[in-house]
């Protein structure tokens, strides 16, 4: 590693900041895999990643995994890149879903696939957490919801709509890996605003099709 290999970054990622968090990546499907190869590139140096799932020959167009890795735990899949991206980062990897005595970092990023799944996620770890951070993406329409201070939120809870009122068919059925790195994108910016002591953006969503993107 060249000691400068931050220095174009280094005015948007504090370094002090990133280095002392650790990351929690719960799910590494289309966008959790996003998620962590884009920590790994900005500079974290504690990620753990969950998720209980193998890659299938799906995932390798819609995720982004390779070939030669369909059958692995993608956990072990996406640390495997990640160490390829950074060799020093701590990597902690748990194939299994999220329990609730499971340790996890200051930092936590929800990519999982179903409403009830993020409800439970939540309600587990909101007062254990310092940023939160939600990634939901539907064919083009992707959303992100952040929060900066997840103990004493009180508006998030109200995105976690009963899953009958959520969108029919699978969270894959219609899925690109383009939409899913633009969302894990949205995702870390949200984080670094964090680090910078940014007020995060509660709610953002964009529609590649009709070119529209709604912020609050």
């Amino acid at each position: 590693m060249t000691a400068d290999r931050f220095q174009r970054q280094s005015d948007l990622v504090p370094r002090a900041g990133i280095e002392s968090v650790t990351a929690t990546v719960i799910g590494v499907g289309a966008v959790g895999r996003q998620v962590a190869l884009q920590l790994a590139s900005i500079g974290i140096r504690k990620l753990q990643l969950i998720d209980f799932d193998q890659v299938e020959l799906t995932n390798v167009t819609t995720q982004g995994y390779r070939p030669d890795q369909i059958g692995q735990p993608k956990v072990d899949a996406t640390a495997e890149d990640v160490k390829a991206l950074d060799p020093e980062i701590e990597v902690n990897v748990i194939a299994d879903r999220i329990r609730p005595h499971f340790k996890t970092g200051e930092a936590v990023f929800a990519c999982v696939d179903s409403i009830k799944a993020r409800a439970a996620i939540w309600r587990s770890l909101q007062a254990r957490c310092a940023v939160w951070i939600d990634g939901r993406m539907r064919g083009e329409v992707v959303r992100v919801l952040a929060s900066g201070d997840p103990k004493s939120d009180t508006n998030y809870s109200n995105t976690l709509f009963a899953q009958s009122e959520a969108h029919t068919g699978s969270c894959t059925s219609a899925s690109t890996v383009y939409a899913a790195s633009l969302t894990a994108s949205l995702m870390l910016h949200q984080f670094t605003r964090w680090l910078r002591d940014i007020p995060v953006e509660r709610d953002v969503s964009v529609n590649l099709l009709a070119s529209e993107t709604v912020s609050s």
